[in-house]
């Protein structure tokens, strides 16, 4: 990151790393470790790294198998390692289904927040263009959604993330 700022005057406001699990952990070289204390040993490396920089971090891990066929999804459907979870600041799960799939929805549950209540905007639908794999507001009356403690927000989101640079 230092390098990048000194050598392209490049500094991001958001990192994505596409699969966290798949990371090296700087602490861990090789040997007989679990995927319990890797992961988490990443997940905190990436943590540690978002705190100095001030920059927050996205990725991305996978479910068990109950996981991905559950129709309620939560922190415990995490694979490899519950450090994961243990760690980060922020979770959300994408969940689909065929019917959702047919309206051309996805479905986003909070699953865990250190930064507000957990329990306002639990879930909420999101439009999917499947071909572009782009994602879009879904009107609030068009959720057919029981007990997600959805708020009425009336400002627009994108005005807080406008400036940022990927």
């Amino acid at each position: 990151m230092n390098e990048l700022a000194l050598k392209k005057s490049f500094r991001p406001d958001v990192i994505f790393i596409d699969y966290l699990n798949i990371c090296a952990s700087s602490r861990f070289k090789g040997g007989n470790i679990s995927s319990y204390f890797y992961v988490k040993a990443i997940a905190e490396e990436l943590r540690g790294l978002a705190v100095e920089f001030n920059v927050p971090i996205f990725s991305a891990t996978q479910t068990t198998r109950t996981g991905f066929v559950s129709t309620d999804i939560g922190l415990e459907d995490t694979a490899e390692s519950f450090g994961l979870p243990a760690t980060a600041d922020f979770m959300f799960a994408l969940v689909s289904n065929d019917e959702l799939e047919q309206l051309g929805q996805m479905k986003v549950k909070q699953l865990k927040n250190r930064y507000n209540d957990p329990s306002i905007n639990r879930a909420f639908i999101i439009g999917v263009d499947r071909s572009k794999m782009r994602l879009f507001d879904v009107q609030q009356q068009h959720q057919q959604l029981v007990d997600a403690n959805q708020k009425d927000g009336k400002e627009d989101a994108y005005d807080k993330f406008s400036d940022f640079k990927v």
